[in-house]
């Protein structure tokens, strides 16, 4: 008891962290969700999403011809799943009612958190409203409640997710579906991204959904399962040198909310993986971009992968374990990720 407590008030303390368990057969079909109190309530940037969802008070959504519902705003959705009801927000930009099919990003938090606390702490839904895509943040799995000290069951992290056999991979593509559907997402434009154990469940995305998304963008996570993809897939790596959590030359970490244990794959086995699994040349170019005052910034970047994929990497010297371009962040508050990401995502080919 008083080690579980323990690990409680740790995870309070750190968003983030990774973690293994079964593996999800690749490109494994989702159930078919059942939507359950669907709502178009505004979430204000400082509000905390409550498990109930509250009555409409923003005027009816314009229905545009395609007939998508599009209120700008951030949104409350649920849908039940393996008897479990699950929660995420939908953020839909100003300006796109009567828009065609727009990309959609699903953006995971770390261990420990929450599908607000995400979206406060990484901006994607400013970055959203500045260019114009869908910004979709679910909620993880959690022992005391729906909405508290979340995870994602990843291969090897983490916690109540990892322990419980979770399928999250049936769940975010059955989320993926349940935005597309509603709000008209681009089905050829779909892509992931996460901090610590979402940047692991980004990377399990990688490997068990290719056919779904176009790209995934990882920071401070690691590929600790068996990855089969069953196509080419897009990867940008965003990590940190001096990560204790999720050690950039991989091993057992150094600081960790999970008690269980774990051996995190290194970075660059990581991310070569992909590099190799994409059939890119082998040689990456390396770059120093000026994007950082805060932060010396070594960009790799592989060239020739098949089908229009890219991979890169993005190492950031002396950068602990934090999403970059984070008010909070001690090392890289200058360096926007979700910007940088965006960038990434945006620049892939429609499938």
């Amino acid at each position: 008891m008083r080690l579980f407590v323990a690990t409680v008030l740790c995870l309070t303390c750190i968003v983030a962290v990774g973690c293994r368990n079964r593996d999800e057969a690749p490109g494994s079909p989702a159930a078919s969700p059942t939507v359950l109190a669907a709502t178009s309530t505004p979430v204000p940037p400082t509000d905390i999403v409550t498990a109930t969802a509250q009555p409409a008070t923003s005027p009816p959504p314009s229905v545009p011809p395609d007939g998508f519902a599009r209120a700008p705003g951030t949104h409350e959705r649920s849908l039940a799943l393996d008897g479990r009801t699950r929660g995420y927000l939908v953020h839909i930009p100003p300006g796109v009612e009567a828009a065609g099919p727009l990309p959609l990003v699903l953006v995971l938090h770390g261990g420990g958190g929450n599908a607000n606390q995400v979206r406060r702490s990484t901006g994607f839904d400013a970055v959203a409203d500045e260019y114009g895509f869908i910004a979709v943040f679910p909620h993880g799995n959690g022992r005391l409640s729906d909405e508290f000290l979340l995870t994602w069951n990843a291969g090897n992290c983490c916690s109540y997710a990892r322990d419980a056999g979770i399928d999250d991979v049936s769940f975010l593509r059955a989320t993926v579906a349940a935005v597309v559907e509603e709000f008209g997402g681009d089905p050829g434009r779909i892509f992931a991204t996460g901090m610590s154990n979402g940047g692991m469940m980004g990377y399990r995305l990688a490997c068990d959904a290719a056919d779904l998304f176009l790209g995934v963008a990882p920071v401070a996570g690691a590929l600790n399962l068996d990855c089969q993809p069953s196509r080419p897939i897009s990867l940008l790596a965003i990590h940190g040198t001096d990560d204790l959590h999720v050690l950039y030359e991989g091993g057992e970490p150094i600081e960790r909310a999970d008690p269980a244990p774990r051996i995190d794959t290194s970075v660059a086995d990581s991310v070569g993986f992909f590099v190799e699994h994409d059939r890119c040349l082998p040689d990456a170019a390396t770059s120093m971009p000026a994007i950082s005052q805060d932060v010396t910034v070594v960009v790799d970047e592989w060239t020739g992968c098949t089908d229009g994929t890219r991979v890169a990497l993005y190492t950031l010297q002396g950068g602990v374990h934090e999403w970059p371009g984070d008010r909070r962040a001690t090392v890289a508050r200058d360096l926007d990720a979700s910007r940088l990401i965006w960038e990434f995502f945006s620049s892939l080919p429609s499938r």
